[in-house]
């Protein structure tokens, strides 16, 4: 397509040499060199001080006003220092291996200095200087200098000499994708216009024109594959219908122990009418912690399984396979469903068992890890997948579980509120079902913010609840004493404990090291209430329920992302009694202390992940490289929602109404075809 293939080796002035180092930036084509975009630009506007970032690039003028001084190190080499007054600021002024300028500058004169700001020691590390009344190129205010990402051996006027060559040759090689249509629209620069202000900017307004043109055509790829990709799910699954009897479906759900809230209602009928559909089921079942996805997750199961299919649970680790299978044993098991558990720890006896009984059909129900997708796994009639926290899973991992049965429904469900601007990218290509309420009579968790020097308080509250006959969780974020953080570690702060409270307050300790059958025993004596105060790592994240737990103790609580603070909260106030969260923090940053404030004001888990990926990004949301985030060269999905919102409803229209086979898109359906194969030949 236009410029994708043309080699480097066919633009004058790029040898041999030069295409050898453009190939550790991984550019290989015209195309690819046009591609790569800067990841800032540099501009030499004045600037304030006192509100600049540290380790910012800045432009002040101000007047010498101690002798410049030159000190020399190492072979050949130089440092130039003197004080600058700034406004109201006296700053140290360094320049390195340039002490020939010691005969320029004097005492009492005005100069403009551009360099890199460090906010701490007050200082300005230059790169440029102008005499202040000196009209002259060594500065140029409103000049925008593009700054590429470089590896070691590329220079940045290297790569600038070699695009600007090759786009003096190649610039009418580029091809618009965007239908006129589109860009009328939305008045969006052209693509050629678009590259030349990427690169070669001359001012602000221009950029930002550029800027917006590639947001929302990266955006729109994006969106427009999600629904290819959703159309062909739904046109090529050949989909089940499970037809389940209503009255039974009806019989089971006033069997549960409470009312289902009118959320869980409304999804619930989601869900049902995509059993009940010939079309393959791919839903995504959103639901803050407590909000009764086991439950809605155990209709579908019941349902599938009245219709004479099977069903399989596959949970991201042992404990809380565990958990899904007590609480599903005992919701299915009365009405003659048989529910077995299957993991890393079953034993081979037992496991050759399950392995006959599930092939026969003579089990229903199938709950664990991973191990439910071994090639040995062979189920009878697989109806219906359900999988929770699949975020944590690997494109494999899902699709293997997808080919165990004839196209089976599946049934996706997260913990972690997702922000609506990662739900349309990360899982654009599923339906979404939210539960945003909570069951009645759920009190909320009150959260505080306490600094260390007051962890007395906290552990005083404590000994009380515990002596009420509650349990008590206490997170911190290492297993093990390390050299590099000052962080409170498990081992640690179990030792402390059990001074603390002394042989009559049984504390137990939980991390990942241990075995699983260790795990097991710990939370198995934490469940029996033998356990008062479990110590641990955050490996009782997600899925772990002990009602009777109503304290959560956090240390070092600021070097947790805000959704797992959250995630963390959740694991009390699952029983009758009021529950607390203690964040034990006495964090540096801005940053750190706006989470600790936004955990104190918001039980709500959907307000959480929104602040949360404002203040993370998109990359760390999930903390995991298979969640399947995309990586965007201009996009922002937090700063860009609007453009995603707007890009996804254009992708739906393009789709539905076939605009793809249009004279007018044909450029576009192109690009999109182009990209879709690419992914498909990418390595998992």
């Amino acid at each position: 397509m236009g410029n994708a293939t043309i080699p480097l080796n066919q633009v004058k002035g790029i040898g041999p040499s030069a295409q050898e180092k453009l190939q550790k930036l991984e550019i290989e084509t015209v195309a690819e060199l046009f591609d790569y975009f800067p990841f800032r630009y540099e501009t030499n506007e004045e600037v304030d001080l006192s509100v600049a970032p540290n380790e910012a690039r800045v432009n002040v003028v101000g007047e010498i006003v101690t002798p410049a001084v030159v000190s020399y190190f190492g072979q050949k080499r130089n440092r130039l220092s003197f004080k600058l007054k700034v406004a109201h600021l006296v700053i140290q002024i360094t320049f390195f291996n340039q002490g020939y300028l010691k005969a320029k500058l004097n005492v009492g004169d005005s100069i403009r200095i551009i360099g890199k700001w460090d906010r701490q020691r007050q200082a300005i590390s230059a790169s440029k200087y102008a005499m202040a009344d000196e009209t002259t190129a060594t500065v140029d205010d409103k000049k925008m200098e593009p700054v590429y990402s470089m590896t070691e051996g590329v220079k940045q006027s290297q790569f600038q000499k070699w695009l600007r060559t090759t786009w003096e040759q190649y610039q009418h090689t580029i091809e618009e994708y965007l239908p006129p249509t589109l860009i009328n629209r939305y008045q969006l620069l052209n693509r050629h216009a678009a590259y030349e202000a990427i690169h070669f900017p001359t001012d602000l307004q221009q950029l930002k024109q550029a800027r917006r043109r590639y947001t929302y055509e990266e955006l729109l790829l994006f969106q427009l594959k999600l629904q290819l990709m959703r159309q062909r799910e739904k046109e090529q699954s050949g989909g089940i219908s499970i037809k389940y009897e209503v009255q039974a479906l009806r019989t089971y759900i006033a069997s549960l122990p409470f009312e289902l809230t009118g959320a869980q209602k409304r999804v619930v009928n989601e869900i049902c009418g995509d059993l009940l559909s010939a079309t393959h089921m791919n839903r995504l079942l959103q639901g803050d912690v407590g909000s009764g996805k086991t439950v809605v997750a155990s209709i579908a199961i019941f349902a599938t399984v009245n219709a004479g299919y099977q069903a399989a649970l596959m949970v991201p680790t042992e404990i809380l396979a565990e958990q899904h299978f007590a609480e599903l044993t005992r919701l299915l098991t009365p009405f003659g469903i048989e529910v077995a558990l299957l993991t890393g720890s079953t034993k081979a006896k037992n496991r050759r068992v399950l392995h006959e009984r599930m092939a026969s059909g003579a089990l229903h129900v199938l709950i664990g890890t991973h191990a439910l997708i071994q090639d040995d796994v062979v189920y009878h009639r697989l109806g219906l997948v359900v999988t929770d926290e699949q975020h944590r899973f690997g494109v494999k991992q899902r699709r293997a579980f997808r080919e165990k049965g004839e196209q089976p429904d599946v049934l996706f469900m997260t913990a972690t509120p997702i922000p609506r601007t990662l739900a349309i990218t990360v899982f654009g290509e599923m339906d979404v079902s939210v539960i945003n309420e909570l069951p009645a009579g759920r009190k909320p968790i009150e959260t505080r913010w306490f600094k260390h020097e007051q962890m007395a308080d906290v552990l005083a509250f404590t000994r009380r609840e515990i002596a009420e006959g509650r349990q008590v969780y206490m997170v911190a974020p290492l297993i093990e004493e390390s050299e590099n953080m000052d962080l409170q570690n498990a081992f640690d702060l179990h030792a402390q404990m059990q001074q603390y409270f002394g042989a009559a307050i049984p504390i137990g300790l939980m991390h990942g090291r241990l075995k699983a059958v260790e795990k097991e025993e710990v939370m198995h004596a934490f469940e029996a209430d033998e356990i008062k105060m479990l110590v641990t790592t955050t490996v009782i994240e997600v899925g772990v329920n002990v009602p009777n737990a109503s304290t959560m103790i956090i240390y070092d609580a600021e070097r947790f992302g805000l959704s797992q603070l959250h995630q963390l909260r959740g694991r009390v106030g699952r029983g009758g009694y009021q529950s607390y969260c203690f964040l034990i923090a006495d964090p540096k940053s801005e940053n750190g202390k706006e989470r600790m404030q936004i955990m104190t004001e918001s039980n709500d888990g959907f307000v959480i992940s929104q602040r949360d990926l404002e203040l993370r990004g998109a990359g760390d949301f999930f903390g995991n490289k298979q969640s399947g985030v995309p990586q965007f060269k201009v996009a922002d999905l937090v700063e860009d929602y609007r453009v995603l919102e707007v890009a996804r409803t254009d992708a739906i229209q393009i789709i539905s109404e076939r605009l793809l086979t249009q004279p007018d898109y044909e450029r576009l359906a192109q690009k999109v075809q182009w990209q879709l194969q690419a992914e498909a030949t990418k390595i998992d």
